[in-house]
């Protein structure tokens, strides 16, 4: 039943790398206990008599997930899912973000020092929580407020409930940065109205709360000055109804709907555009579209795709379209593949370039490698959605044990 009620409720990285070789140095100079309490405070964990609050407590860094933390949510949220006093869990994070997703710059350290054993235990970890996360047994609230990214959205979006606010900024960027949209995100993007997840995917474009709520990203709205309301509402529930959970939500909700030149309101010219089969359709697509009309959404569209990895555009494009016939453990399965390949350098350097450009040296003058939509081949495409050699196992993720979300 639980299953179900999920199911009819899912559609209805500006992270740095501050102080992280000072803090890594400073850890091992310390006994093992003050280590781990250090990890441990980078998700921190508020109760209630009948409920648990993880908080994302890297604030200086908008919250962006670490190893340890998606390790630490993981035995977090597994010791409360089988604790029979404890009826639902909650998310929210420290600061003026939710999460802006993965620590991609430590990643980009990590890979130019060689440690891809490191990177990859990252992916592992983060994508088995967020599978975990939505086949959950309890009903699971996300407190959405503020900057909520990448990573960010994949430990929410597949759970239960999610509250957006009036100052959520949610994204997908990762063409940006030469990457692809990760952490479940091609399944819930494949999802969306029309074409809305291929052209969030292709350009990194924003939405805010009243779009999350309008495109079902997020299941109820709020004021920021409600969220205080909200939480004080929760923390005296004793239940484990989601019934019981959405009622509490709703009494606090606000009515918000996108405004005029919000791209909820330009569904149908999305769909015309971004439905083609390949990234040079769409974009010709666009091209005709405002050389007819210019229309400045088509303008700005078009200008965010000179700013992207043209390999990425066309990964990510194929990525969406196959997750429309997957489930969140296939495509975690999939994006796990193209992850170690983005971070693998066998077809591109383009994330690590792209984090250079964007996040380290920040010139914002990224080389892309191939420059041109023309210079990427199918072969270099198909590459990506392979292992990387015969003998690198594949995402495990515990699907006999859990059902998969469909």
């Amino acid at each position: 039943m639980m299953q179900r009620f999920k199911a009819a409720l899912l559609l209805r990285r500006n992270p740095h790398f501050p102080r992280f070789l000072n803090q890594y140095r400073a850890l091992c100079s310390l006994p093992d206990s003050a280590v781990t309490d250090e990890l441990d405070d980078q998700v921190l964990v508020e109760g209630k008599p009948w409920s648990r609050t993880a908080i994302l407590n890297r604030p200086s860094v908008l919250n962006a997930l670490s190893t340890a933390m998606g390790a630490r949510l993981q035995k977090l949220y597994t010791c409360w899912e089988n604790d029979p006093d404890i009826g639902f869990v909650a998310m929210k994070g420290s600061g003026r973000a939710f999460c802006a997703g993965g620590d991609v710059v430590t990643l980009y350290h990590l890979i130019n020092t060689g440690k891809m054993d490191d990177c990859k235990e990252f992916f592992r970890t983060l994508y088995t929580f967020i599978y975990f996360l939505g086949t959950y047994l309890k009903p699971n609230v996300a407190l959405l407020n503020g900057i909520t990214m990448g990573g960010g959205a994949g430990v929410s979006i597949p759970g239960m409930f999610r509250v957006a606010t009036d100052k959520t900024v949610f994204a997908t960027p990762e063409t940006l940065i030469g990457f692809h949209p990760d952490a479940g995100a091609s399944f819930y993007l494949s999802r969306l109205p029309g074409h809305l997840g291929e052209y969030l995917a292709l350009t990194g474009d924003k939405l805010n709360g009243s779009e999350m709520i309008a495109c079902g990203l997020a299941t109820h709205y709020a004021h920021t000055a409600r969220l205080p309301l909200i939480e004080e509402q929760l923390g005296k529930l004793v239940t484990d109804d989601p019934s019981v959970i959405e009622t509490s939500l709703e009494k606090y909700s606000d009515l918000v709907s996108p405004d005029k030149q919000s791209v909820i309101k330009r569904i149908e010219m999305l769909d015309r555009t971004f439905c083609h089969d390949t990234v040079e359709e769409i974009i010709d697509a666009l091209e005709s579209e405002a050389g007819k009309t210019n229309d400045a959404w088509c303008i700005s569209a078009l200008r965010r795709f000179k700013e992207t990895s043209p390999l990425s555009l066309k990964v990510s494009l194929k990525s969406i379209r196959e997750a429309r016939f997957q489930t969140l453990d296939q495509c975690l399965i999939r994006e796990y593949r193209m992850s170690l390949q983005g971070i693998s350098n066998q077809v591109s350097r383009d994330f690590c370039e792209g984090v250079r450009a964007r996040m380290v040296e920040k010139d914002l003058a990224p080389k892309w490698d191939p420059p041109s939509l023309e210079r990427v081949s199918e072969d270099m495409v198909l590459h990506y959605f392979s292992r990387l050699n015969e003998f690198e196992p594949d995402l495990e993720l515990p699907t006999k044990l859990r059902e998969a979300f469909t």
